[in-house]
């Protein structure tokens, strides 16, 4: 049976691999997830032990197959929670990611489905990041940030970061999401 805990070290792992490849220090896993260089150690040997995890002592770790499958699939449940909090449930931006934080971990696939189907099987979550597959396939999210742009460059926002809700309904309030 897996915790929670294991869940959010994967899913965590993930989304650090996305963002700046392979493999991530315990260092940097431990500030992502909050918690003591020491805890951060600790889970990633017993992730390694379980094979959800490849770790190399001075390099880092690496998600196996079988522990990016689980990660997809809690990421799964996390983007379109947040998309049917928002959508359905009228959660405000700084809610959504919070309460899928809680609940990615307790639905069932029965629940996960139902949501898909009532929100007509959508591919991106409300900040546009793309929603796994139930197959464990997920796009890619484009990479060039606003920062890159120069004076008179048109763009529009793709993907928006999910942890500040507070500037996400700033972000509402003037007409940008």
């Amino acid at each position: 049976m897996r915790s929670p805990s294991t869940e959010d070290y994967l899913k965590t792992l993930h989304k650090l691999e996305e963002q700046g490849g392979t493999p991530v220090s315990t260092g940097t896993l431990a500030q992502a997830m909050d918690v003591s260089s020491a805890s951060a150690s600790n889970m990633v040997r017993r992730l390694d032990e379980l094979d959800l995890l490849s770790y190399e002592a001075y390099e880092g770790a690496t998600l196996t197959e079988p522990g990016r499958t689980v990660a997809l699939e809690v990421l799964r449940h996390h983007r379109l929670l947040e998309l049917y909090l928002k959508e359905v449930m009228g959660f405000s931006w700084d809610e959504i990611h919070e309460e899928a934080e809680i609940l990615e971990h307790h639905i069932s696939e029965r629940f996960e489905d139902r949501i898909e189907e009532m929100l007509d099987n959508p591919e991106r979550d409300p900040h546009g990041h793309p929603i796994p597959g139930r197959d464990g396939t997920i796009d890619d999210l484009p990479t060039r940030s606003l920062a890159d742009l120069t004076d008179g460059d048109a763009a529009s926002i793709d993907h928006i970061a999910d942890e500040d809700g507070e500037l996400l309904d700033l972000l509402e309030q003037r007409g940008l999401l």
